[in-house]
């Protein structure tokens, strides 16, 4: 009777008479819930894969954005402008770099993971590699800055939670040979010294190059004339800079002991102090020349007057003495010429301590340059300001400059008497930045007459020789370097400072070695004119025909007198081998019998 029922169930179903009964609706309605079921599980996922999305993009910590970004392998846009000399040479850049870190919820086995990067990278310490790779941060630094090797020997190991960062490192192509000009940045790229450091805000960004005054062809030869004389004499170190007289722009700048600033480290300690714009001195006898151009233009002396130093001069409980004594009446080119402190004290005195201070603050050296570097120091100043600080500062004792104040009084010496300030930026203008006058053209003109006339037949004679036919002005300057309680006769500093050529200037050369000790070959003398001035004359020699200025043989002397004012006839015949011996047999003369005469 079943089978009979259920094929009358099928038949009647055939003939559209009911629904399915039986075990087929009981297996339809089996196939329509699991097709349910199924419906909801993808439903679900998909409804479980959209809140991801939102997760991701509206709430996740964005930190982990950050992460991100910084393992994008794209190499990222330079962030920090490159510098350049005043030809447009690179002398610092960027380059792409790659830093290892870790996420350390990533790291599967500390340990293993630790021997595995000490063998591609032995320079990490284990201990403290291990620590940051069990800390509990996302983000932690293992390595900066990767070689190209090390990059690729940390790469193939495939370490689950090791990671590199894509960034910039700094780069100095030419070492140390601007060191103390460009300084360095810290690993995350800040300027921490230098131009780096003055213009940070100014190179980060990408801007455009920052182009400097120093011109790296003249920057190598002082580099290396001065390294040369800091050997010689086995000297502690020392500074030289050249400037143009008329821009005060920096062609060079070197001070040794120096540093590579591709290694920051080595950038403590007296590598890293900058001798020419931070360290200051006292100057010595090169202080003459602005004693000199105070007094004539003041008008207290003529170029044709003079002073007795036939005796020491007593001021207070001091003795001023002359190293190499004529102990006769000097005309103001022989006070220069043989480097008298008498006369120049006496001088000052004629000057005034008022007087002498108003033009020695309008040279700047009575404050801090307004060069562009952190590293600057301060001028020493006497507090008071007594008569003896007035008759001391006329010599070049009592004050303490920087050798690039010191380069930049004389360049305004030289150059007609305007001041501009010293700037290691090239300057756009044909004559630089604006000016403010110190001395007069008239002052300024006879002051370019008595610089030749110390290097042609005074204590500078040295820079004439290695000058080989440049025509060089200058004065040299040995002063006792201070001690406690007083001044040391064992330990000096010597310097020359110098123009050329002379007769139109257009760059000023200025040496100063720290404590140099005397040779076989300078007869056991360690002064300005046998230390530092010959390193002057190698310098002008080397660089004038790079400068486009061509030598003059020949004519050293009357070359030297162009553009002299027509009432400096003493500075004229000086010039002259002749006329200079009469002027000092004339010179020799009581005060009293030339002014009768």
């Amino acid at each position: 009777m079943m089978s009979v029922t259920n094929q009358g169930d099928l038949f009647d179903f055939a003939r559209g008479r009911g629904g399915p009964t039986g075990r087929a609706a009981e297996a339809l309605e089996t196939g329509r819930s699991r097709l349910l079921v199924t419906g909801l599980v993808v439903t679900m996922a998909f409804a479980a894969l959209g809140w991801r999305v939102v997760d991701l993009t509206l709430f996740t910590d964005r930190a982990e954005l950050h992460l991100s970004r910084n393992v994008n392998p794209q190499v990222p846009v330079q962030e920090r402008a490159d510098i350049v000399d005043r030809n447009g040479i690179v002398v610092a850049t960027s380059l792409p770099a790659v830093s290892l870190y870790a996420d350390p919820k990533h790291v599967l086995d500390v340990q293993e993971t630790a021997d595995k990067l000490i063998r591609a990278l032995p320079d990490l310490d284990r201990e403290k590699l291990e620590k940051r790779l069990a800390s509990r941060g996302r983000f932690v630094y293992l390595k900066r800055n990767l070689t190209p090797e090390q990059h690729y020997e940390v790469h193939r190991l495939g370490l689950p939670g090791i990671q590199f960062e894509r960034g910039e490192r700094r780069v100095y192509p030419q070492g140390r040979l601007l060191a103390h000009a460009l300084g360095v940045t810290d690993i995350d790229g800040r300027g921490t010294a230098g131009i780096e450091r003055h213009f940070d805000s100014r190179l980060t960004g990408g801007a455009a190059p920052l182009r400097l005054s120093i011109d790296l062809r003249i920057q190598a030869v002082v580099h290396e004339v001065l390294s040369d004389a800091v050997k010689e004499f086995s000297a502690l170190g020392g500074t030289a800079v050249v400037m143009d007289a008329n821009t005060s722009e920096l062609v060079a700048m070197v001070s040794l002991p120096d540093f590579d600033p591709n290694r920051p480290v080595e950038l403590l300690g007296e590598a890293g102090f900058n001798r020419a714009t931070k360290g200051v001195y006292e100057m010595g006898s090169t202080f003459k020349l602005l004693t000199a151009a105070m007094a004539l233009d003041s008008g207290v002396v003529p170029i044709s007057g003079g002073y007795d130093a036939s005796k020491p001069l007593r001021i207070a409980r001091f003795t001023i003495t002359d190293y190499h004594a004529k102990n006769r009446w000097l005309s103001v080119p022989e006070i220069l010429i043989h480097s008298s402190n008498i006369g120049a004290a006496k001088m000052a005195l004629d000057v005034g301590t008022k007087a002498q201070q108003t033009y020695l603050g309008r040279l700047g050296l009575l404050r801090p340059s307004p060069v562009e570097l952190p590293e600057v120091g301060h001028p020493l100043v006497p507090a008071p300001w007594r008569e003896i600080n007035t008759v001391t500062i006329s010599y070049g004792h009592g004050l303490s400059v920087t050798p690039v104040q010191l380069a930049n009084a004389i360049a305004t010496t030289v150059n007609g008497g305007i001041f501009r300030p010293a700037t290691l930026l090239t300057q756009e203008a044909p004559q630089g930045i604006p000016g403010s006058r110190v001395f007069s053209s008239d002052t300024s003109a006879k002051m370019r007459g008595l610089m030749r006339l110390v290097v042609s037949r005074g204590t500078g004679r040295n820079a004439e020789k290695e000058a080989d036919g440049y025509l060089i002005g200058g004065k040299t300057g040995t002063a006792e370097k201070v001690k406690a309680g007083g001044y040391s006769d064992k330990a000096s500093i010597a310097s020359f400072v110098g123009a050329f050529p002379i007769h139109a200037p257009r760059y000023v050369v200025c040496v100063v070695v720290d404590e140099p000790k005397g040779t076989k070959a300078s007869f056991g003398y360690a002064t300005g004119g046998w230390v530092a001035a010959p390193a002057v004359g190698r310098i002008v020699q080397r660089t004038a025909g790079i400068m486009g200025i061509a030598p003059e043989y020949g004519m050293p002397r009357l070359a030297a007198a162009k553009d002299l004012p027509s009432e400096a006839e003493e500075i004229e015949a000086a010039l002259k081998p002749a006329a200079l011996r009469e002027l000092e047999d004339i010179s020799r003369q009581p005060e009293q019998v030339r002014a009768a005469q």
